[in-house]
């Protein structure tokens, strides 16, 4: 008996003072309220180290992964499976939320708050695609906002190390190398994660909390009970397909860590490492839990996507307007599939999806932007729950249609 209790002990004694750290975190923000900000360097320390280090690991990670592939027929079986999986995904869990919204319709007069917004840089849509897909200098994709760019370049650094074949050898070795250094670094920075992580949720609570009793309460609720449906319901039937049974219990039993690291840091890319080593637990393959899992950072968010469907449903009940028309919800969809892909996996990242939604819509910026911000602030740790919980899921999936992995 004192066996077992010393196994569980250290087995989950990270998980344990992770929570730990966040149970006292969140007490401090109640109790505290807005003077928790003297504690949130603490937060921004921990989130500044993660981002820093995330960088580099995503160059090796995908570069050691794709250079370590057999066979180019097999890197683009890969790719195709991963993207199919990423938007059925993204698409189920939009209609999950358009049917919370149908069965719970938000008809309330809403005040509308005047926050101040980021200024987004203008230009044509073939600019801003650039943008997005590539970097004017190679420091520029030291950033984490050139995320994106990082992770084409990283892409084509990796296959062209494999084309190379016995002269690419050598490379092929740093890159295995130096993705193995990166590991041992952020199992280092993650020591430190109670202490961070703590004072994050603090702040998060202080700051945020009151907020919560306003006139969001009530799609806050809707958005927030269906994303926890969702959570449970869909990822549990998405472990099935990965695998039954055996997959279900896999799942389940080692994506605590990336749960919470997620819902502490608000942050897809911050929760890449925990991830990764969720995903190396449950026996995925490296080559494709190193390609899926910092893909889907920036371009899988089934989070984000039910976000999306909320912020317009919210906005079309603030002005008026009949959301149940086919077309306007098919509209809704295609922004959303959008929205997943452009949207950062930083804290509050940029808001060209919400831009995006209302210049379609037609709605008026300067009132709908920041209903559409505030919205996204208090909604966001749980959707950056699903956002980077939901890489590993897919991850799972990917690995059983791709690999035929049985767990």
């Amino acid at each position: 008996m004192e066996v077992k209790k010393i196994n569980f002990l250290q087995s989950y004694s990270s998980i344990l003072w992770l929570l730990g750290g966040i149970i006292i975190g969140s007490i401090f923000g109640l109790v505290f309220g807005e003077d928790v900000l003297i504690i949130k360097p603490l937060g921004d320390i921990f989130l500044n180290l993660l981002f820093t280090a995330i960088i580099p690991l995503i160059f090796f990670t995908i570069g050691s992964s794709v250079a370590n592939l057999e066979r180019t027929e097999k890197l683009g079986k890969l790719f195709v499976i991963m993207v199919l999986v990423f938007l059925a995904t993204i698409l189920i869990s939009a209609i999950v939320m358009i049917c919370a919204v149908y069965f719970f319709p938000i008809h309330e007069d809403i005040a509308i708050a005047k926050v101040p917004f980021e200024e987004v840089a203008s230009g044509s849509a073939g600019d801003q695609i650039a943008k997005l897909l590539t970097a004017n200098d190679f420091f520029e994709l030291l950033s984490r906002k050139s995320m994106l760019a990082l992770i084409i370049f990283s892409f084509l650094v990796g296959f062209a190390t494999l084309q190379s074949g016995e002269k690419g050898k050598a490379f092929k070795s740093f890159l295995d190398s130096g993705n193995e250094v990166m590991k041992q670094l952020l199992n280092i920075i993650m020591k430190f994660a109670p202490i961070g992580l703590g004072a994050y949720f603090a702040y998060q609570v202080g700051v945020f909390g009151p907020q919560l009793l306003g006139v969001y309460a009530k799609p806050m609720a809707v958005y927030y009970a269906a994303c926890v449906f969702y959570f449970f319901v869909f990822f549990s039937l998405y472990a099935l397909v990965a695998g039954g049974k055996r997959a279900f219990k896999v799942f389940w039993s080692n994506n605590i860590m990336p749960s919470l690291t997620a819902v502490g840091t608000c942050s897809s890319i911050a929760t890449i490492p925990a991830n990764l080593a969720a995903a190396e637990k449950m026996g995925i393959p490296a080559h494709v839990r190193n390609l899926v899992i910092p893909l889907g950072a920036p371009l899988h968010k089934d989070g984000s996507s039910m976000s999306s469907i909320l912020k317009i449903t919210f906005l079309f009940a603030m002005f008026g307007k009949d959301f149940s028309d086919p077309m306007t919800i098919l509209l809704a969809l295609g922004i959303t599939v959008i929205v997943s892909i452009v949207e950062g996996g930083i804290p509050n990242g940029g808001y060209i999806g919400e831009i995006l939604a209302i210049t379609v819509y037609g709605f008026p910026m300067e009132q709908a932007l920041p209903v559409a911000m505030i919205l996204g602030t208090l909604v966001d740790p749980i959707a950056t729950l699903l956002n980077a919980n939901g890489d590993v899921i897919c991850s799972m999936m990917v690995s059983r249609f791709s690999e035929k992995t049985k767990w």
